[in-house]
């Protein structure tokens, strides 16, 4: 089990690797809504003020102002067979029977989505992962890195339904480094990168941390 982990872009780390080199990429790209700005006021299609409450900790960076380019798309479809993008109901992706909804248990209200989508590329099925992920009710019980940070149970769950036993994992934005546990954990080979330096540093601390505690248990 090898994780190969950098602070680069990722159009730079694919166009190190030859067509089809990894089975599945699992990813996770700016849907490009503002999320993290100043005063964010779109949720989906609600023109909801914020005041900063979801970046409350946590730098305001501005990395979700824009969309993945068509270029990002081409060069992630070259690099993997297959395919699990978070946020494809906001991309321009091929049709697809196959979706995940990570349903996080959230009671009913207007400013709050109560699920994700991924758009997968190898599955004609719908398929709903359910888990707590609701403000400080959670049931994956730790300090969050990144604004839109997902449990680590949700990239086991991914990998454990998606892959087989063998298959190179590609990550492009590994944000808070939950993919990289999930690999570590299930023994899965990793390549990923995250831009921003100070997420890639928190989450190789997380990351070296969880090894060592896998390590001395």
């Amino acid at each position: 089990m090898m994780l190969d982990i950098r602070n680069c872009d990722c159009m730079d780390l694919m166009k190190e690797y030859p067509d089809k080199h990894f089975e599945l990429a699992i990813v996770d790209p700016p849907y490009g809504i503002g999320f993290d700005r100043e005063n964010p006021s779109m949720v989906l299609n609600h023109s909801i003020r914020w005041k900063n409450k979801r970046l409350t900790g946590y730098k305001i960076k501005q990395w979700d102002k824009n969309k993945p380019t068509k270029e990002y798309f081409e060069e992630l479809f070259r690099v993997s067979k297959n395919q699990i993008i978070w946020g494809g109901n906001y991309f321009e992706l091929p049709v697809s029977g196959g979706w995940i909804v990570w349903d996080k248990k959230r009671p009913d209200s207007f400013s709050l989505s109560q699920a994700e989508l991924a758009w997968v590329s190898n599955s004609g099925r719908i398929a709903i992962f359910r888990y707590l992920w609701n403000g400080f009710q959670k049931e994956e019980q730790i300090k969050r890195i990144h604004p839109t940070e997902k449990p680590s149970a949700l990239y086991e769950w991914l990998l454990t339904k998606y892959t087989k036993k063998g298959d190179k994992i590609l990550d492009t934005h590994m944000g808070s480094g939950s993919i990289a546990i999930a690999c570590h954990n299930l023994g899965f080979d990793l390549t990923a990168c995250e831009l921003d330096k100070d997420y890639y540093e928190a989450a190789m601390k997380r990351i070296t941390f969880h090894q060592a505690q896998k390590r001395l248990f």
